[in-house]
């Protein structure tokens, strides 16, 4: 038997190697302590996230219904058409809008009667920090905004073409498209730019109509119209009263007529603009819509931008008003319950405005869009540390 092993044995004869009985016995009940108590925290959070979420959707669902019961009436649908087809899609979709929101009351609901009843009380005075007790909160946070990330951009998008595609058919909104605006910039095709000063998409005619051809930094070719019109059935652009020039080196001519057919690249559906259309396409379609358009200079980049920031920040966001909500909600004071909801719920309105304020400066170009809509997350989560640094410990 080798010296070491000898030691070994002589160690163990002497029992100097077992730990205490007492503190194995100590950390097996903290830990078991500890389990019980995320357990607990993390049961009370999920179960009043989800209760108050679904008392919240019938209410909506009953106030949708009263809107749109003519509709569903004039068109004689079915409880399966209206259930399966409108309100699977719509429910997703309302959750989504509203978790961080919806995330923020539960929190603030259940830690202020836990407060209240002196239960925090007492979990930290068995020498657990306020640090660990946060653990579960997280725990909840994390699986309320992974599966918001989920489903703002994959399912609740395919979701949404169904529900628009319902409200097209039955109600007449979903996807109403409106005018892009003024100033349409588009490069068709390599060395070719199309300018449009206003577009119609009823009657897809545009106004102001400008076409210009380049061989490198020189223009050769330029057409301009008061209006130019798509026919449906020809796949190609009418335009009305137009004047073209032709450059060559220093020579130059004209002509000019009342109308001329062009096939070019591009189609009314490039010039269409819907608010609901950016809400239907998953993260991989608004990324290439994006490039694409930007590819073609148009002016509605910005807007899918927003969108594209918007589902990654309101996720986030849930973490920020999480801790918020505890560090208010987690001290027993006179006020009770009420006081630490209407704290609750005036921050969590400040956080909204704050949003609409800042997306609003991304809409103008103001800001970026990468830079508008993390401005309120960076303030509230500064905000949410200051708390935690004053939260009882």
């Amino acid at each position: 038997m080798s010296e070491t092993q000898a030691h070994k044995e002589r160690s163990s004869r002497s029992g100097k190697e077992h730990p205490p009985a007492k503190e194995s016995f100590v950390q097996r009940w903290s830990l078991k302590l500890m389990r019980r108590l995320d357990w607990y925290v993390l049961g009370k959070f999920m179960s009043t996230f989800f209760s108050s979420i679904v008392l919240i959707i019938f209410i909506v669902i009953v106030f949708d219904i009263s809107e749109k019961i003519e509709d569903f009436l004039h068109h004689d649908l079915s409880l399966e058409t209206i259930v399966f087809d409108y309100y699977f899609n719509f429910v997703p979709y309302f959750v989504n809008l509203f978790s961080a929101l919806f995330t923020f009351i539960a929190v603030i609901f259940f830690t202020s009667r836990m407060a209240s009843r002196t239960e925090i009380v007492a979990i930290l005075s068995t020498g657990i920090s306020f640090r660990r007790f946060l653990v579960p909160y997280l725990v909840g946070a994390t699986l309320i905004a992974g599966t918001s990330l989920y489903l703002s951009n994959w399912l609740i998008p395919r979701a949404n073409k169904a529900r628009l595609a319902f409200e097209a058919k039955y109600v007449g909104s979903g996807t109403h498209l409106h005018n892009t605006g003024r100033n349409i910039h588009r490069e068709i095709d390599p060395g070719v730019m199309a300018y449009i000063q206003q577009y119609d998409v009823q009657d897809s005619t545009g106004y102001q109509f400008a076409l210009e051809k380049f061989k490198g930094m020189d223009m050769y070719y330029k057409l301009t119209a008061e209006e130019i019109l798509w026919s449906e059935a020809r796949q190609q652009w009418l335009v009305l009263h137009y004047f073209a020039r032709y450059f060559n080196g220093p020579t130059e001519r004209w002509e000019n007529g009342d109308s001329l057919w062009l096939k070019l690249n591009m189609v009314p559906k490039d010039f269409e603009s819907a608010e609901s259309v950016k809400e239907s396409m998953t993260w991989g379609e608004l990324n290439r819509y994006i490039e694409a358009e930007g590819q073609k200079g148009s002016d509605a980049v910005q807007k899918y931008q927003i969108e594209k920031h918007k589902r990654i920040v309101f996720p986030f966001a849930t973490f920020i008003l999480t801790l918020i909500g505890v560090s208010l909600s987690s001290r027993k004071v006179r006020g009770g319950i009420g006081l630490h909801l209407g704290l609750g719920i005036a921050i969590a309105f400040t956080y909204i405005l704050f949003m609409q304020v800042f997306a609003s400066f991304a809409e103008a170009s103001v800001m970026p869009a990468y830079i508008a809509l993390w401005v309120p997350n960076i303030l509230f989560g500064l905000l949410a540390i200051y708390l935690l640094r004053k939260a009882p410990k």
